[in-house]
């Protein structure tokens, strides 16, 4: 079975990666997705003031809502998949975790603001694209 990783941050363009998967003919149905988001951790400074379980519930609400309309697109088009919130740097836990499940494709859609923007903020897609071990499909919304 081929697992592909779906990277979603809850936006529209990461939507439109869902749909790309499940609308695509190039795709045999012989796969589950691995629907993926990484919210950013909390500094250490402040953990000190936040329980942890209570931080630990943040952290999976957050995530639960980004993964919530890529995983109704899936799932309306009968496409099986995994769910798994993150925690830390969004490029390196994407990477890490498609290396850990197999991955033979990461999905992302891309914002696609340019290479200033880019390179002044920082791009998620770009550092995935870089530091993956298999190929990475970007979908432009």
């Amino acid at each position: 079975m081929n697992k592909i990783l779906l990277a979603t941050d809850g936006s529209s363009y990461s939507d439109a990666a869902a749909r790309f998967l499940a609308q695509s003919p190039l795709l045999t149905r012989d796969l589950v997705v691995h629907v993926v988001h990484c919210e950013p951790d909390v500094p250490g400074d402040i953990k000190t003031f936040i329980d942890r379980g209570m931080l630990e519930d943040w952290h999976r609400e957050q995530n639960e809502k980004a993964m919530a309309s890529a995983t109704t697109i899936l799932g309306e088009a009968g496409i099986a998949f995994e769910r798994q919130g993150l925690t830390g740097f969004a490029p390196a836990r994407i990477v890490e975790y498609a290396r850990q499940i197999g991955a033979s494709l990461i999905v992302m859609g891309s914002h696609g603001r340019g290479g200033f923007l880019d390179a002044i903020v920082g791009s998620v897609a770009r550092r995935v694209l870089a530091h993956a071990h298999c190929p990475v499909l970007l979908i432009k919304h």
